[in-house]
């Protein structure tokens, strides 16, 4: 091409990042409503999508002896009518305009979660409300969802992971205590619930003057004040029982469990114990080392075990809070308890081995610590992503309600994202040393018995026991 008809092309200057902008976990507004409910508001300018988390205090210590899973019942049972509407009606009602409405009950409490359009919030606030003044817990929908749930058990039954997470619980907790027992209940407990029952609990303990509501979003051209008045302020009821918390207590003395799979070509893992929980000064500390040694594919597990080794496709390392507390007074001890633990899966050949190298890897972050390098990495991926973790105004009203669920300060996130970003390598190595110690871990392995059972017990980490699978 000649010189002549040769094109000039100009480049402009390559845009650059502006500095970056100051973020904190939101502030909410703390106010009670007339009939007693506890309200946190966080307005959240642009999101048109409102999310609404209803905390009850229904415990599962408060299922009645014999009826474990009752309070999965009663969730589930919420949204499956009331006085003004049958159980179609309501899901009807709900579609029409634009709205989720979802429930679930764990050891801490029952849970309603709401998400409706701005544009619909009054509408949305009303069926909420509705919902949890006057459920109609009909025989007939009783029964369904205890058909429903009985239908689910073998299900989990036959998963590896549920399996195995439920023998950790069974033989880390005492055998009396509710959290040994099947979140859901089993097929004998679930069998002999109805709709009595559930009236029964819900009539002891669902009251607004134990109730918290979350309320996230834009709320902009809503006068948010008058239509929680005129919903959720319209909800009364007697005054509710105060269900008894029992101790969380834990026995993590190392051991083995086999649940026997004949025939699996796969071993699933799941190690564990109890640790500290959020009360505690070493929680950040524990969260930091923690995710360096097993949180994402650059962590240490993952290093040996899936790039070196090629045992598994990963492996987790993780702290889940069981039911948290206030620090029981005098003791400066919190009543809850998170449950620290590993989990993967590997070949039903390499078991063994990759359970050497697992406990090698612990041993030896307890003899070496963890490195500057390792320490930064987490620090980024926990904290610097956390301003698009909360983009939504569900991730941020699920958060509140957390904190609200296990009696920590309103502005506790925040505290602990600064925490984190202060925390130094010695720190988090001490409290991820201290969370995992090679010689008091539970470990529960679902697999063929009959090929892993005498490789495991050659390591010496624990009594082996195999049980029924």
């Amino acid at each position: 091409m000649s010189e002549a008809v040769q094109s000039t092309m100009e480049f402009h200057p390559r845009p650059q990042p502006g500095p970056a902008k100051p973020w904190a976990f939101p502030a909410p507004e703390r106010s009670t409503l007339s009939n007693g409910l506890t309200l946190l508001r966080c307005e959240r300018p642009g999101q048109q999508l409102v999310a609404v988390e209803v905390l009850l205090d229904v415990p599962l210590d408060a299922e009645p002896k014999g009826l474990d899973g009752l309070a999965t019942i009663l969730a589930r049972a919420f949204t499956e009518g009331t006085d003004k509407h049958s159980a179609e009606e309501y899901a009807a009602e709900l579609e029409r305009c634009g709205a989720t409405l979802d429930a679930h009950a764990d050891h801490a409490g029952l849970r309603l979660s709401l998400e409706v359009p701005v544009s619909r919030l009054p509408k949305g606030l009303d069926l909420l409300a509705e919902a949890l003044r006057a459920p109609a817990f009909a025989e007939s929908e009783i029964e369904r969802l205890v058909r429903n749930r009985l239908d689910e058990i073998p299900h989990e039954a036959a998963n590896p992971a549920r399996r195995a997470a439920k023998e950790l619980f069974k033989q880390l907790f005492p055998a009396g205590s509710r959290i040994s027992r099947p979140r859901q209940g089993t097929a004998e407990t679930v069998e002999a619930i109805d709709a009595k029952a559930v009236r029964e609990l819900y009539e002891r303990y669902v009251h607004p003057a134990t109730a918290t509501v979350v309320v996230v979003g834009d709320f902009a051209g809503a006068d948010l004040d008058a239509l929680l008045a005129e919903s959720l302020g319209t909800w009364t009821g007697s005054a509710p029982a105060s269900p008894a918390m029992s101790p969380i207590t834990s026995d993590d003395t190392g051991r083995v469990f086999i649940v026997d799979r004949p025939g699996s070509v796969q071993t699933q893992l799941l190690i564990g114990r109890t640790g500290p929980d959020r009360h505690d000064p070493v929680w950040a500390a524990q969260v930091l080392g923690t995710y360096c040694l097993g949180g994402t594919l650059t962590s240490r597990l993952d290093r040996v075990l899936r790039e070196e080794k090629g045992y598994t496709y990963g492996v987790r390392a993780f702290g889940q809070v069981l039911r948290s507390g206030s620090p029981a007074e005098g003791t400066g001890l919190a009543p809850g308890a998170a449950l620290l633990a590993i989990s993967g899966s590997v070949d039903t050949e390499s078991t063994g081995p990759a359970l050497a190298d697992l406990w090698k890897v612990l041993r030896d972050l307890a003899a070496g610590g963890l490195t500057d390098a390792e320490r930064e990495t987490a620090e980024q991926n926990l904290v610097g992503v956390a301003p698009l973790k909360y983009e939504t105004a569900a991730a941020v009203a699920g958060t509140l309600a957390d904190q609200v669920e296990q009696q920590l300060p309103d502005d506790f996130q925040a505290a602990f994202y600064r925490r984190l970003a202060e925390t130094g390598t010695v720190e988090a190595t001490a409290a991820v040393v201290n969370a995992f110690p090679a010689d008091r871990l539970v470990t529960v392995l679902v697999g063929d018995a009959a090929q892993i059972a005498d490789p495991v017990r050659e390591l010496g980490i624990g009594e082996v026991t195999v049980v029924q699978g």
